[in-house]
């Protein structure tokens, strides 16, 4: 407990399972000092897909997504290489002068939501689905947007704010 290192994790390493049966190995660090990464690698029946990075997963030859197949050979994705800001730009653009409606907001809201459910379940050190973590998550906002609003993860007396402890942590109402 000390305030230098603050109340979130300097790792996590979270795997995810969707509904079809694929998982997805998802880390990350940030510790000052050290090499930092954010991955994710696709777990399927022939082998995994680096999907994080294109150069430094290992496999060479860039302009793609490393995959490593279980019987040992190597390949790399070279489907759709384009900047994926550009696209999100080109999209909207175009649904515009088609006078289309256009909205990215749920996929967006889903990415950031799969995030918060991975720092969930590395928090608490339970599983939980999507689903409970929708409608069950215990919030950390405050209830009053104000300038003297309570918030639920305030710090001590000292200025320390308290540690999430796996096993212990609750991030779940009661069911």
């Amino acid at each position: 407990k000390d305030k230098k290192y603050g109340e979130i994790f300097d790792h996590h390493a979270v795997e995810y399972t969707y509904a079809d049966g694929t998982t997805m190995m998802s880390q990350c660090r940030h510790i000052r000092n050290v090499w930092n990464s954010v991955t994710e690698h696709v777990h399927t029946t022939k082998g995994i897909v680096h999907l994080s990075d294109r150069s430094s997963n290992g496999i060479r030859g860039g302009g793609g997504f490393g995959i490593k197949y279980f019987d040992g050979t190597e390949d790399v994705y070279k489907g759709d290489s384009r900047d994926p800001y550009q696209v999100e730009h080109d999209d909207l653009f175009t649904a515009i002068r088609n006078g289309d409606a256009y909205s990215e907001a749920e996929y967006g809201a889903m990415s950031t939501m799969t995030a918060i459910l991975g720092r969930m379940c590395t928090y608490s050190g339970q599983e939980i689905t999507m689903q409970d973590a929708l409608e069950r998550g215990l919030g950390i906002m405050p209830e009053d947007l104000s300038w003297d609003a309570k918030l639920p993860n305030a710090p001590d007396a000292d200025g320390v704010y308290a540690v999430p402890v796996p096993g212990v942590t609750k991030v779940l109402a009661d069911a």
